[in-house]
């Protein structure tokens, strides 16, 4: 089930957060802030040492049967990055791909 959606950027920040109920909202977001520490800190434990590119895996983050739910969150956030007038970085606010969310979550609860 979709209760929180997080987009983050490449620099590791989130540049979409959206959770339903919304009354859980501060909830999800310290746990996406939390998953965004967790992340940090496996990459800067790796340093400059010679690691094997295995050990950032982090496992399956989502149950293969939520595969298609991914793929229409992937494919809407394509054509938000494929937007001339997106600027990389900037905090995404697509009536479009909030919309996306928003159907996806409801389907889902």
């Amino acid at each position: 089930m979709a209760v929180c959606v997080a987009v983050i950027a490449k620099e590791n920040y989130p540049l979409y957060i959206r959770s339903v109920p919304t009354e859980n909202e501060l909830k999800f977001h310290y746990m996406v802030h939390t998953s965004l520490d967790v992340v940090d800190e496996k990459i800067s434990a790796m340093g400059k040492a010679l690691v094997d590119q295995r050990e950032l895996y982090l496992g399956l983050l989502y149950p293969t049967e939520d595969y298609k739910m991914f793929r229409k969150l992937h494919n809407s956030y394509t054509d938000v990055m494929c937007n001339p007038f997106y600027n990389p970085g900037d905090r995404i606010q697509s009536r479009a791909f909030d919309g996306m969310v928003t159907s996806m979550m409801i389907q889902v609860c």
